[in-house]
């Protein structure tokens, strides 16, 4: 099994290969270098054509997540495995069912660059303060990983690793924003048989088109769409991903988060 100090050198490996280290971090080099455990990947940080496009073209808007990582609040992992350690989580968001876009589904703390931030990191951490009532001051920033498309709203995402080195109390700020904020283990990430493939159809240009994404069946929800994009590429770079089957489709064309989560065809 992997130790918490294991995950954490890993993060820093993968911002390291793909992204930009914290210059707070890059000054401080570990105090005990070991060989990076970041598989070689011929892909790298590439979506592909994973995401919808958008229905008007135009310069996309900068905005910032928060990723992150740190030891679980008690809540047990479900799944045992050697991939990762059993006390690692990750916090994610809920949105409010009364948003006009992405209402429900579950999200990473963040949003738009505002003209006061003074970096991406500035952002994602003022955005998860304000959605979540985090303690900024408890969360190590690792760095900064290339943007992503979020095509279908038109944004430029740009996420922002970070390691809660003192964990505080994280809540709902404003129903009028979020739904739900929960902590949800990586080990049930991980596990193939949370794991599934989401299918979609939409009108684009006047034609249906069908997309299909990663997802994650976890903490009572389904974690979809962009943000299981993101986690998706996350887990294959850092070499956690088990194997799983991607031929377990759940058609959610219908579906919303206020709705049970349907079940996969087999």
């Amino acid at each position: 099994m992997m130790q918490i100090d294991g995950a954490l050198a890993d993060l820093r490996s993968l911002v390291e290969r793909y992204g930009t280290l914290d210059p707070d971090l890059a000054a401080r080099p570990p105090s005990a270098p070991a060989p990076s455990r970041i598989p070689d990947d011929d892909r790298g940080w590439d979506f592909g054509r994973t995401v919808v496009p958008p229905d008007s073209a135009g310069e996309p808007s900068d905005s910032a997540v928060l990723v992150l990582f740190g030891a679980l609040d008690g809540q047990p992992a479900h799944f045992h495995g050697t991939a990762v350690p059993e006390d690692l989580d990750l916090l994610l968001t809920q949105r409010s069912f009364a948003l006009r876009h992405h209402p429900g589904q579950v999200a990473f703390p963040g949003g738009r660059r505002d003209p006061g931030d003074v970096d991406f990191s500035d952002c994602a951490l003022r955005e998860a303060e304000e959605e979540t009532g985090l303690d900024r001051n408890g969360v190590r920033v690792i760095g900064t990983l290339p943007p992503a498309p979020l095509t279908v709203s038109n944004f430029r995402v740009h996420p922002v690793l970070g390691w809660w080195d003192r964990p505080s109390d994280v809540f709902v700020v404003d129903e009028g924003e979020a739904a739900r904020v929960f902590r949800v283990p990586v080990a049930d990430l991980v596990d193939p048989a949370n794991r599934i493939t989401t299918s979609l159809s939409r009108e684009v240009a006047g034609a249906t088109r069908r997309f299909r994404s990663p997802a994650f069946r976890v903490s009572g929800t389904l974690v979809w769409g962009f943000t299981a994009i993101l986690i998706d590429r996350i887990l294959d770079l850092l070499g956690w991903t088990q194997d799983w089957d991607r031929g377990r489709i759940m058609d959610i064309t219908d579906w919303d988060a206020s709705m049970p989560v349907p079940p996969a065809d087999l």
